[in-house]
């Protein structure tokens, strides 16, 4: 939110050092993101009025004005402004001034005609960003006085970043009172009047739904003068604002919106038929909004109509067709309390962000409606005229928020500050921030107003407490008490383990977003099972993750964009899954890999990485579980992987994860040029390991038998290996695969294993029989199970 600086100090006594506000706010929870000094420099620059213009006798683009400060002759100024006229008053920088942008007035001639000054527009003076012409001031703007005594200056237009539970802080009013309190100071509140009825004219209410609209008020002012000029200091104070003057009646209500904090929309109150409905909106209707684009409306929207049409979306933005213009001269002025539920998410499913939806979201003061549709009745009628109406109100009592009491311990309140703080102080902190307190035996009895919905247990209250009292007051002390080491189980691998293990490999972990847009996945064909957001941050980030992939290879694709030749990701995170009752969350580790299989050195010829580098980064992984013969790899075929280039990892069965190269549909619709390989397991079919036992080496010795088989090509070796441990039992040792070969000699998709079996029994030695009886186990296994037939 920003604001201006002098606006503040009109209602807070705080004092002159700019610095030491901007260090106290910050402290207190309202952070100050920048501020910017407006007019410090004006020195030499007046009020001028232009009594003569003509074209400039050798130049088309520029003209020679005559202007007059107040006293002596008028001077000529040379000035290329396309809105340099007779009669209209504009700053002028006397010779001698220095400009904020550097620039020194000097007397110059411009193509032979004499200058004595500089009319100025906003820009080159440093007030607005407007450079289109000079900076028109009002008609009774008084000539010859200095223009920072006109306009107000010097000011500065401050910036603050407000938590979400600080809507009572997005208004000046707001700020104000919080100030007040942090400096022990006087607050002096904007005195409202409620405006005298001079008017019959009045319009009917109805709320169908009170849960969503507790209050709503509107009346009608006739006979207005919309294309009235907005004062100067009503359109300064929203330029220091970020807001720019549009005209009477939406200024007006812009003004309000800044001051007190309550929204407010004015209607043509000759486009509306019959009585204003507060109502959901009905599946198919649209609406035309101020922006002129078209929203198309479902029941979760909460609409303002008439008994007709579609007007506004509460909240968020009013209706083009009954927008306030220049010719109107009845206007219906609307103040209301939506209940942030009804409005949170409306304005970003539209893909837009208002300044009104931005503060209902967070919910505004139930009592605000009637003070801000008075106060913006009287600016109103001061500015353009008119004849105001009488209110109409609809209220449902039982729906509006109600604040309770909150008890708060003085010793709780000394305990967790470490620091005394008097009784006295403590009351005087709850009262200027407007909440009612009753001391009690063993502490205070406060009742949050009701701008402050962020209160409501005894730790709010020692919050505002200590923010108001000073957090840098609070002593700063070592924490007492014991610590207890987490204890971690060694029958299970640590995700830490998994982590060094692949940065160990040269792998850099990567944080990606657990959340991604709904059509990512729909490329990858993951989209089965995910959980769309109800409030998502935008709609490239709508759904939840179902893989780690996604966004793993999306964050490698930036690193190849930004040249780098050789990129090898990891991630360890959850992905989430729509479950019966609630989503399920599995945490998983994966990895992602192109370029170069090693970084540029002499000793290694240059190759691009490959399925079994990959391969052997998993099984480094699986390594670390004491039992990596538990897992087996197997081809596997999945939407997303390269047919013939994918396997999937199992573990007695169960599935553990996929590893494989991308497949090149989906390479070209993520853009890629080159092949990429992935990895991805699941932690918790991981982690389990054994504990390592120690146990004796063998005395005695072991015997080798090597054979060679024919077998189909499609019968993985992770399938031999089970097949032949199964069978043989504890007494086979080891398995040393040493020949594949692969020939028509042997027949289409027959392939040759030859392998040596190490066979070693710990309490005896084996004999020639034990030996082959292990073979002979061996070969069936391999020919039932396998298909395979024994090579002479």
């Amino acid at each position: 939110m920003k604001f201006s600086e002098n606006w503040l100090r009109e209602l807070v006594d705080i004092p002159p050092d700019r610095d030491a506000l901007m260090h106290r706010l910050t402290m207190a929870g309202l952070e100050v993101e920048g501020v910017e000094p407006i007019g410090g420099a004006l020195a030499g620059v007046v009020v001028a009025e232009i009594v003569g213009c003509e074209p400039h006798p050798n130049a088309d683009k520029l003209r020679v004005c005559q202007v007059v400060i107040g006293a002596g002759e008028p001077l000529t100024i040379v000035c290329g402004a396309p809105n340099a006229r007779l009669g209209i008053k504009a700053p002028l920088a006397m010779i001698g001034a220095t400009l904020p942008n550097g620039i020194e007035i000097k007397k110059a001639a411009l193509r032979g005609v004499e200058s004595n000054g500089m009319l100025c527009s906003a820009k080159e003076l440093g007030i607005d960003a407007d450079a289109s012409g000079l900076m028109e001031l009002p008609t009774d703007a008084p000539v010859g006085v200095a223009l920072a005594k006109v306009l107000g200056l010097p000011d500065a237009s401050i910036e603050i970043k407000l938590t979400p539970n600080r809507p009572d802080c997005l208004s000046v009013h707001g700020l104000a009172r919080d100030t007040a309190a942090l400096f022990g100071t006087a607050f002096h509140p904007p005195a409202v009047t409620p405006v005298a009825v001079g008017g019959n004219a009045a319009r009917a209410i109805r709320v169908e739904n009170g849960a969503d609209c507790p209050r709503y008020l509107g009346r009608v002012i006739e006979g207005i003068d919309a294309s009235a000029k907005t004062p100067l200091w009503l359109a300064e104070r929203l330029r220091r604002s970020g807001l720019r003057p549009i005209s009477a009646v939406v200024d007006v209500t812009n003004y309000v919106m800044l001051e007190l904090g309550q929204p407010l929309h004015a209607f043509d109150n000759d486009t509306l038929a019959g009585a204003i409905v507060v109502r959901r909106a009905r599946a198919g209707e649209t609406l035309t909004l101020l922006d002129g684009s078209k929203a198309k409306l479902d029941p979760e929207f909460l609409a303002i109509t008439d008994e007709s049409k579609p007007l506004a979306l509460a909240g968020v933005m009013g209706g083009h067709d009954s927008k306030v213009t220049d010719t109107t001269r009845n206007v219906f002025l609307e103040s209301a309390h939506f209940a942030p539920a009804a409005i949170m998410g409306r304005a970003r499913k539209l893909g837009m962000h208002t300044d009104a939806s931005h503060r209902f979201e967070r919910g505004i003061d139930p009592e605000l409606p009637r003070l801000a549709l008075e106060r913006a009745s009287a600016l109103l009628v001061e500015i353009a005229g008119g004849k105001v109406g009488p209110v109409t109100e609809a209220v449902h009592m039982d729906a509006l928020p109600r604040r309770s009491p909150i008890v708060l311990r003085r010793a709780r309140l000394a305990r967790l500050l470490d620091l005394e703080i008097g009784d006295a102080e403590v009351e005087r902190i709850f009262s200027t921030l407007g909440l009612a307190v009753e001391r009690t035996a063993d502490g205070w009895r406060a009742t949050p107003p009701s701008w402050r919905f962020d209160l409501s247990i005894e730790e709010d209250l020692i919050e505002e407490v200590v923010r108001v009292h000073g957090y840098e007051r609070v002593p700063t002390r070592a924490p007492r008490g014991d610590l207890l080491a987490p204890v971690l189980p060694e029958a299970r691998l640590g995700v830490a383990a998994l982590r060094a293990q692949l940065v160990a490999r040269d792998y850099v972990e990567a944080v990606c977003y657990a959340f991604l847009g709904a059509d990512v996945l729909a490329k990858w064909k993951l989209g089965d099972g995910s959980i769309p957001l109800a409030n998502p941050l935008s709609a490239e980030l709508g759904v939840m993750r179902t893989s780690l992939l996604p966004g793993l290879v999306a964050a490698l694709a930036t690193n190849r964009r930004r040249q780098q030749e050789r990129v090898r990701l990891c991630e360890v995170g959850n992905v989430f899954h729509a479950g019966n009752h609630a989503p399920i969350e599995t945490l998983r580790i994966a990895g992602a890999a192109c370029g170069a299989a090693a970084a540029e050195q002499w000793g290694e010829a240059r190759r691009t990485v490959d399925f079994f580098d990959l391969k052997g980064d998993v099984e480094s992984l699986l390594a670390l579980t004491n039992a990596p013969h538990e897992f087996g790899c197997t081809p596997a075929s999945r939407p997303w992987l390269h047919p013939g280039q994918g396997a999937e990892w199992r573990r007695g069965g169960r599935l553990v994860g996929l590893i494989g190269a991308l497949h090149p549909d989906l390479l070209r619709a993520l853009d890629f040029d080159e092949d990429v390989f992935v990895f991805e397991l699941d932690v918790d079919a991981v982690a389990p390991r054994p504990l390592p036992k120690t146990e004796a080496v063998s005395r005695y010795p072991s015997v080798r038998r090597d054979l060679s088989f024919e077998l189909p090509e499609e019968v993985p070796y992770a399938q031999v290996e089970i097949a032949i441990r199964d069978a043989v039992g504890e007494t086979l040792a080891g398995i040393v695969l040493f020949d594949r070969y692969a020939d028509s000699n042997l027949g289409i998709n027959i392939k040759s294993l030859a392998m040596g079996l190490i066979l070693q029994d710990r309490y005896r030695t084996l004999t020639d029989q034990d030996a082959d009886r292990c073979v002979a186990l061996a070969v069936g296994a391999l020919e039932s199970g396998c298909k395979a037939k024994l090579r002479g």
